[in-house]
């Protein structure tokens, strides 16, 4: 899902283009904010499933007690150190809660994939260990914005 860009059409992200890169990227960052408005960023590891970015959020931490009150989250992958190498992708949205919270590992059909996504991602296994302090947060992104600027240099 594109959300159409006004500005950087030429620099957006194919939605292939797009995939690929969330699947190779490692970190995000994900931005909550406080009952009384006062945002806050925190990096995270992530799975993206071609549709869903899902988010295995500690449940006693700022930001899972943030989205409790307010499910709406914006989620950054970005990488590049010059400014011709710049890329990434913002999705916005509202995140649900999946699966038992904290998560202990019970049936739910649901996280088969994205935990076996991320087990041979960050653990390199083919199932996710559970440790009762984590728990599931999928975002089905509203708005998804994308930019590569090395596209600036090629051919127009």
């Amino acid at each position: 899902m594109t959300v159409a860009q006004r500005r950087g059409r030429r620099i957006m992200m194919t939605d292939a283009e797009r995939d690929t890169y969330l699947a190779e990227q490692r970190t995000c960052r994900v931005a909550t904010v406080s009952p009384e408005g006062m945002p806050h960023v925190g990096a995270l590891w992530f799975v993206w499933d071609g549709t869903s970015v899902w988010l295995y959020s500690l449940t006693r931490s700022l930001r899972w007690a943030q989205l409790r009150h307010d499910p709406r989250v914006a989620v950054v992958v970005d990488d590049g150190q010059e400014y011709g190498e710049l890329r990434g992708v913002e999705l916005s949205g509202e995140v649900s809660f999946v699966g038992e919270i904290p998560r202990t590992g019970e049936d739910c059909a649901e996280l088969e994939h994205p935990e076996r996504l991320f087990a041979a991602k960050y653990l390199g296994l083919a199932s996710l260990p559970h440790d009762e302090r984590h728990a599931w947060l999928r975002l089905t992104p509203l708005a998804v914005r994308s930019w590569d600027f090395r596209k600036l240099s090629g051919p127009a």
